[in-house]
């Protein structure tokens, strides 16, 4: 098993390149099984979840090569209903194939999904969703078995809290239903978006893109499509606050800075140096890195602040000069790594979904060994060893690949002193 070693205490200056959002790239390629045909996927990233979903899109029976970031999948040959444990395990994600599988072949068999421990993440809402469509489902001996007679009918969902995947999932099974379905109070992440740009490519009918009223007004069948997926906005915001962190002035490419507006907000009342441009952000933090200004954070579903950059800019306020406040609404247990940050040298104390984060300024951190518990806990220390005096070790970087493709390099293109060794 590998581990990641970083020499920190070195500024960051030059350019970085962000891949493929994970969140998009996997609803679409879920979504290549509601129709035969090869269907072509560009700015994919090459990371451990999208060769899982990969992997799991094989064992049903699908075909598909990649040449770069370009992804070419062949649906034609869909012949099984069944994703076993040994797939699902490793990713939640996977519970993504029910509706396409449901819309196609009229059943499906997919193992209760795993990846990080982050909180219980149900998919009750998914299930309750399924059934209004007319879909009988069964949990047994940890799968989840669903089958429907003949096509499904449309109805109207409502979420009691927006679920990104849940919307993902009932959209793809909508969109070949009868009728018309309607999901309220659906999430809005730019993902949701893209998926919503892929099904009408293959010519589903929807309405409402961006919004929390969608519309889907079923059609008899689909056809391969062509589509892009979006930038990394999570990939984005990490070196954004690694950059602020570590101090220097690097900007972060192929972005798109209108997928991170609360966080830019608060970098900026953090007393970060923040400039935009349509598709980069420049990041300069060299003068200030001492002077980090301590800010209150609260997740929240899109457009609020993102969960997915909760422990990232933990790292950050633990150098900042004062009190902030962090409060997680999305996921209950989403502070494990404050232990780990603590061995760093960060004063932090956790009441319930609260984090209060006492900065005690730029300098105290200190390189430690330290473990990664999720896949964002393991930036958020990774944003802490940069920043940090010495040597920093972080195990399990298993959970760091699920996310963050090639970041050794990208770092490294920065200047960081970071590399892989055996534990």
């Amino acid at each position: 098993m590998e581990k990641l070693v970083i020499e920190g205490g070195k500024q960051l200056f030059g350019k970085v390149r962000v891949s493929g959002a994970k969140n998009a790239a996997l609803p679409l390629i879920a979504a290549s099984l509601l129709a035969p045909g090869v269907h072509v996927l560009h700015n994919v990233p090459d990371l451990r979840d999208t060769r899982t979903i990969l992997r799991l899109l094989e064992s049903l029976g699908l075909t598909w090569e990649r040449e770069g970031d370009t992804l070419k999948i062949d649906g034609t040959g869909l012949q099984y209903s069944e994703a076993s444990y040994d797939l699902v395990k490793t990713m939640r994600a996977s519970v993504l194939v029910l509706g396409p599988l449901l819309a196609r072949l009229g059943r499906a068999k997919v193992s209760l999904p795993g990846g990080c421990a982050i909180g219980a993440r149900p998919i009750n809402f998914h299930l309750m969703g399924f059934e209004q469509l007319g879909v009988t489902c069964d949990i047994k001996h940890g799968y989840v078995d669903a089958r429907i007679d003949g096509r499904m009918q449309g109805s109207t969902l409502y979420f009691d809290i927006p679920s990104v995947t849940g919307t993902e999932n009932l959209l793809m099974a909508a969109v070949l239903a009868k009728g018309t379905t309607i999901i309220k109070n659906a999430a809005k992440e730019p993902e949701i978006g893209n998926l919503i740009d892929m099904l009408i490519a293959m010519g589903a009918d929807i309405e409402g893109r961006g919004s929390d009223r969608l519309s889907i007004h079923g059609v008899e069948q689909l056809t391969a499509a062509e589509s892009r997926i979006i930038p990394d906005r999570i990939e984005a915001g990490t070196y954004a606050i690694a950059v602020a962190a570590a101090g220097g002035d690097a900007v972060v490419e192929n972005c798109n800075p209108s997928h991170l507006p609360s966080l830019l907000d608060k970098l900026r009342l953090a007393g970060v140096g923040v400039d935009i441009s349509e598709k980069s952000i420049r990041i300069t933090s060299l003068e200030n890195k001492n002077t980090i200004k301590p800010v209150d954070i609260t997740t929240m579903p899109y457009p609020g602040y993102p969960t997915d950059l909760q422990a990232q800019f933990m790292a950050l306020m633990s150098m900042s000069n004062g009190l902030s406040v962090i409060n997680e609404t999305i996921f209950e247990n989403r502070f494990m790594h404050v232990a780990e940050l603590q061995r760093m040298g960060a004063s932090i104390k956790v009441d319930g979904r609260i984090a209060m984060v006492k900065g005690l300024g730029g300098d105290h951190l200190t390189g430690a060994q330290v473990m990664a518990t999720d896949l964002r806990a393991s930036s958020s220390l990774v944003i802490a060893g940069l920043a940090a005096k010495g040597r920093t070790d972080i195990s399990r970087i298993y959970h760091l690949e699920r996310g963050y493709e090639d970041m050794v390099g990208k770092l490294t293109g920065l200047g960081a002193t970071v590399w892989k060794e055996n534990e």
